[in-house]
């Protein structure tokens, strides 16, 4: 990875800190966009201090806020006219239903709709690297999901799993939609499950609930390092420089539910994102 530019959203904990780590060890130009200064510093630090490189560099970036991402792509596309791996890491799961600063449910917002802008906005420096890579981190949990497109903020019924799944089904829906729409081109898409992997995702930062049943649970999860070895296999083996529109589990190509197969729904889907963030 050697020359190369990469950059990782939510790189200040779980698998994003893990894959900043392994992929500043194998020499590239990492940039991880994060949301809070204070934990994304001390993230930084620790990069630092386990990859042994100084080719890392913090940005702030709110995928909760179109401006936010709007802004943060402005700043990276100033500096870095090439990027070539894009990992959207970054996600979250709430356990009572919150709108983004846009007015958008958040899990929604952040997994989908705010690294649907972001994607489309860094397509350009994607289309400039000799290869270009974007990996989609998923879940399994889209087989649970559906789109609620005429309940977007899910005022009616919310609860966690309905909204972590259906972001995550839309995750796959717009990794095979851009894959189709990036045919003819050197950039590829691929979308992963790390599996059940032990991060901080779902507890809550501020009052801790959730940390004990996690810790409880602990034994049973992969550790981030191996969450986030099949989305770091994406971004990096030659072998898969023309594969595109996957979803891998565990470095194998897995077959989709017919919902996240559904090609209508995803270009509706598409569509719909284009009209929400404001992006032609």
């Amino acid at each position: 990875m050697l020359g190369k530019t990469v950059l990782v959203t939510g790189g200040n904990s779980g698998m994003g800190l893990a894959t900043s780590i392994e992929m500043a060890r194998r020499g590239a130009a990492v940039i991880m966009a994060c949301r809070s200064r204070q934990r994304g510093e001390e993230a930084l630090a620790e990069v630092k201090r386990q990859s042994g490189s100084d080719h890392i560099r913090l940005m702030l970036c709110d995928l909760a806020s179109f401006k936010s991402i709007s802004a943060f792509t402005e700043e990276f596309k100033a500096g870095y006219p090439v990027l070539d791996v894009l990992i959207n890491n970054a996600g979250v799961v709430t356990v009572k239903r919150q709108l983004t600063a846009d007015g958008y449910e958040m899990d929604f917002g952040v997994n989908h709709l705010g690294h649907f802008l972001l994607t489309n906005l860094l397509l350009e420096p994607l289309a400039a690297a000799e290869q270009g890579r974007i990996v989609v981190v998923a879940s399994g949990a889209y087989k649970i999901g559906k789109l609620h497109l005429d309940d977007h903020t899910l005022s009616r019924g919310y609860n966690p799993a309905k909204a972590y799944a259906r972001s995550k089904l839309a995750n796959i829906l717009f990794t095979r939609e851009l894959a189709s729409r990036l045919q003819g081109t050197r950039v590829t898409v691929n979308a992963v499950h790390p599996g059940a992997v032990g991060t901080s995702i779902g507890v809550n930062r501020e009052t801790g609930f959730g940390r004990s049943v996690l810790k409880l649970l602990s034994h049973f999860f992969l550790t981030p390092e191996q969450g986030a070895d099949t989305a770091i296999w994406l971004a990096t083996a030659p072998e898969l420089g023309e594969v595109s529109g996957e979803y891998y589990y565990r470095r194998k190509v897995q077959e989709l539910s017919p919902r996240a197969r559904d090609a209508a729904a995803a270009a509706q889907l598409w569509q719909w994102s284009l009209d929400q963030t404001g992006h032609v």
